[in-house]
């Protein structure tokens, strides 16, 4: 196919003869790059090698005083790696977080003001309380579990235990009876006629039901406070709508005329402080 192009004129041979010259020069000069990278790699070795256990050491000690775990055990780190790559869910699904972006949610979307506030301002509110509500939480899972466990005074599967006691207690109180009942039937436990104490619920139960229940309890009470937050704005929709209709102003879009209204009636009545002061005492 070159010959013929060659043969038709379409390609020049002086063209050719460049390219693979070219060609030829750059495959010579990468090789001996390589070549002298390797030969420095292998002058440095010996030097590397002589700190590498020291530094090591000095590393894992470290990493143990920060995190508690050893970086010479590969079982810990990946459970750490694993723990760190489940955190988002674990703060979504396992704290307040889930009801509180929410409501914010169903706010904005109440007050009709599209992407105002935006999603990273909510996203960001939400996280900062939900470190403010969960806090006792927090501070009780690293007393009875995280320092121990630093301070290797208890095993990894003694901290997983420990920690899982204040977690699920927290959540058992925001569960419905209804929620929880549910999920238990479902997985079909046993369960004795008297029914369970709170004390037996906190150590029987396993964190499989109580999870479930928990968010499916959460999404409820996010959805009420939604219902609820959706009324005086959808009254001002409605007084607005029926004012236009009623001056024959038909063509106007009432979301235009209301959306002032609106923004109005939640500064005078300072309503972020309103909302917030309704989410922290609803964990109350």
């Amino acid at each position: 196919m070159i010959k013929s192009a060659i043969n038709n004129n379409k390609i020049s041979k002086k063209l050719i003869i460049k390219f693979a010259i070219s060609l030829f020069l750059t495959i010579f000069l990468s090789v001996m790059a390589f070549t002298i990278h390797s030969y420095a790699q292998a002058v440095n070795s010996g030097e590397e090698a002589v700190t590498s256990t020291s530094q090591t050491q000095d590393e894992d000690s470290l990493l143990r005083d920060i995190i508690g775990v050893d970086a010479s055990e590969p079982l810990e780190v990946v459970l750490l790696l694993t723990v760190l790559s489940l955190a988002p869910s674990f703060l979504i699904m396992l704290t307040c977080f889930t009801r509180i972006v929410i409501v914010f949610s169903f706010m904005r979307n109440a007050m009709a003001t599209n992407t105002t506030p935006p999603n990273q301002v909510i996203m960001g509110l939400s996280l900062f309380l939900t470190i403010f509500i969960m806090s006792p939480v927090f501070t009780e899972i690293n007393e009875v579990a995280y320092k121990p466990y630093k301070n290797e005074e208890i095993t990894l599967e003694q901290t997983v235990q420990r920690a899982a006691v204040p977690l699920k207690t927290f959540m058992l109180k925001q569960t419905d009876n209804e929620d929880l009942e549910f999920f238990i039937g479902l997985s079909k436990t046993d369960v004795p006629e008297e029914g369970y104490s709170i004390e037996e619920v906190k150590e029987d139960l396993s964190m499989t039901i109580v999870i479930p229940s928990f968010i499916i309890s959460e999404l409820k009470r996010a959805f009420q406070m939604g219902l609820l937050l959706f009324i005086p704005f959808l009254v001002i929709d409605l007084v607005v709508a029926s004012t236009l209709m009623s001056m024959g102003m038909m063509m106007l879009p009432p979301a235009m005329i209301s959306l002032p209204f609106k923004i109005l009636m939640f500064v005078l009545v300072d309503g972020w402080q309103l909302l917030i002061g309704a989410l922290v005492n609803s964990y109350n």
